[in-house]
């Protein structure tokens, strides 16, 4: 009985080691979790809710290379919504930062590769106006001749931004002649040009169909005179060539009737 008492006794004893234990270690926690800062009004408290504490409190403003990395990140892997969005804080916040800078440069980009062409030349063009000696200037060009380059219609279309995009890299080549977008540049303007010259064609034929032999002729030749070298010019003078040939000819036939009538008129009457 004494010993199954003393087990007893034994047990409880170790019970409430156990629970004290538990306790110092559980106060001790607390007590390290704040004791690591005391001073909450700093906002430098790392205690245990101090995950909440900084979800909820003001977050610390972002620098200008902060954000641009950002953006840039989004921008390489074609967030361009994204991009935009945090180019134009860039450009509000920071407006004196050599990353506002880059920040309206990618905006127009941002506008480019979303396809809304309009806004991006706007903005390309501001870019070049209050930068016009940034070393960035011949892309921005360029990149002016490519939203042109992708409103073009068709030759059977107005052609309004064919001589828009042949005016700017005209432009361009002037001013850059050696830039890394010369190569590029001809060979979109002499596509831009073979366009003109099958709009020309186009009409030209319309006025053939219709029987305007002289509208027709002053189409053509303008395609030959301004677009001698592309494919299309050579096809006007082809075609202006037979269409003069076929004058001809009608003129001939009818001269030729006319006499035939008039010879016909002669032998009737031979006196008159």
């Amino acid at each position: 009985m004494n010993k199954t008492h003393h087990r007893i006794r034994s047990r409880k004893g170790l019970s409430a080691r156990c629970l004290v234990l538990l306790s110092l270690l559980i106060i001790g926690f607390f007590a390290g979790c704040a004791g690591k800062d005391n001073s909450i009004e700093a906002g430098k408290d790392k205690g245990m809710f101090s995950w909440f504490r900084s979800a909820t409190g003001p977050p610390e403003p972002e620098s200008e290379v902060d954000l641009s990395d950002k953006a840039m990140d989004y921008f390489v892997h074609g967030r361009y919504v994204l991009a935009e969005e945090i180019f134009q804080k860039v450009r509000d916040r920071y407006p004196f930062s050599p990353y506002a800078t880059l920040a309206e440069l990618r905006l127009a980009d941002c506008q480019f590769y979303m396809s809304d062409y309009d806004e991006a030349i706007s903005l390309y063009e501001e870019f070049e106006k209050l930068h016009p000696t940034n070393e960035a200037v011949t892309y921005v060009i360029y990149q002016e001749g490519s939203c042109y380059y992708r409103l073009m219609e068709g030759p059977d279309r107005d052609q309004t931004f064919t001589h828009k995009l042949i005016e700017t890299y005209e432009r361009l080549l002037n001013r850059y002649p050696d830039s890394p977008y010369s190569y590029e540049a001809r060979k979109r303007m002499a596509e831009a040009k073979d366009r003109l010259a099958q709009h020309e064609v186009l009409v030209a034929r319309w006025y053939i169909r219709t029987g305007q032999a002289p509208q027709a002729e002053d189409r053509l030749e303008t395609a030959i005179d301004l677009y001698p070298n592309t494919s299309a010019g050579l096809k006007a003078a082809r075609l202006l060539k037979k269409e003069r040939m076929f004058q001809q000819t009608s003129t001939g036939e009818t001269d030729r009737a006319k006499e035939s009538e008039e010879s016909w008129w002669r032998r009737l009457i031979p006196f008159i």
